[in-house]
């Protein structure tokens, strides 16, 4: 692996490493920010490591004027365990070194306890000291709880399903397509929906970012309302090629158990394959719930992959 400074070009490489290596936790950061600040500030680099043309490793490392830090170190994870993380480490130790800090300090959260491991593993020692902080861009603190194993299930369904349409259980129910939804009420939606299973992803995002997806005629947001109010929703993504992604599906909690999420899961798969696509697919994981697995099953869908990996809870 060669490890070289950051290139502009470098960036969506960068935060691409980033949230495969789940370092994009906290919905108040904005890594490209992160970037652009530290490479401005005359007292900061970020590194990256290469092999061929892939960056594999990264790390961002700075200075105070009194001691020195790092964050942002990642390996990709195709290519962990090859000592490139350690390698990341020795770069920006040298670093630090070669403009004469005499220590470096870094932040762990005390739920992460493999990087608590690896960072004993190469010498680093536990200060007694406790983290303190505030915002100063006014928006409200979001603390990182802890992380927890998941078993992720990938299910796809190849042919539209042949059986009749599941029939609406009540009939002060309507189903809407949210042509210019804003940020604000998705976020309550998704919100309402996902807290009780521990979605984080959107809110890892800030309203820009947000909007952009939301504003592309290609995402779709279903809102189910019942007697008028909001009972839960389907987003179907079609931006990649011919394959339809069910990208978030749930009820609201209050109305779980009034038959509502078969009808909505039926319902989305219809107009999933009104498109005609090569294939509709979704993914589940053991956070979500009990019954999740099973009623994807039971609409047609079949399970293709099932991967393990590292949940971070907010």
């Amino acid at each position: 692996m060669e490890i070289r400074v950051f290139e502009k070009s470098d960036e969506d490489d960068v935060v691409e490493l980033w949230d495969a290596a789940g370092l994009n936790i906290n919905p108040l950061n904005n890594p490209r920010a992160d970037i652009e600040l530290c490479r401005t500030s005359g007292h900061g680099e970020v590194l990256v490591g290469v092999e061929g043309k892939d960056i594999v490793a990264s790390v961002m490392v700075g200075h105070d004027g009194h001691r020195g830090w790092y964050y942002y170190l990642a390996t990709a994870p195709e290519h962990q365990r090859k000592g490139f993380g350690r390698a990341m480490v020795e770069a920006a130790e040298d670093w630090l070194r070669r403009r004469g800090l005499p220590k470096v300090e870094i932040l762990v959260r005390d739920v992460n306890q493999d990087v608590l491991d690896f960072y004993d593993f190469i010498g680093y020692v536990h200060e007694p000291v406790k983290t303190l902080s505030k915002r100063l861009d006014g928006r409200e603190h979001v603390p990182v709880s802890q992380t927890v194993e998941t078993i992720v299930t990938s299910l796809e369904m190849t042919e539209a399903p042949s059986t009749a349409p599941v029939q609406p259980p009540t009939d002060k129910l309507v189903l809407l397509r949210a042509h210019d939804i804003g940020v604000d009420f998705y976020r309550y939606v998704y919100g309402a929906v996902g807290d009780a299973w521990n979605w984080t992803d959107r809110k890892r995002l800030g309203d820009d970012e947000l909007a952009v997806i939301l504003g592309d005629d290609k995402v779709e947001v279903y809102i189910l309302y019942v007697d008028g109010e909001p009972a839960g929703f389907a987003e179907l993504d079609r931006r990649s090629g011919n394959d339809i992604e069910l990208a978030y599906f749930g009820i609201i909690t209050r109305f779980i158990g009034r038959k509502l999420g078969p009808y909505l899961l039926d319902w989305a798969i219809r107009q999933a394959w009104s498109y005609a696509p090569d294939r509709f697919w979704l993914h589940t994981c053991t956070l979500d719930h009990p019954k999740a697995l099973a009623t994807y099953q039971k609409a047609g869908f079949t399970p293709y992959k099932q991967e393990t990996h590292q949940q971070v809870l907010l």
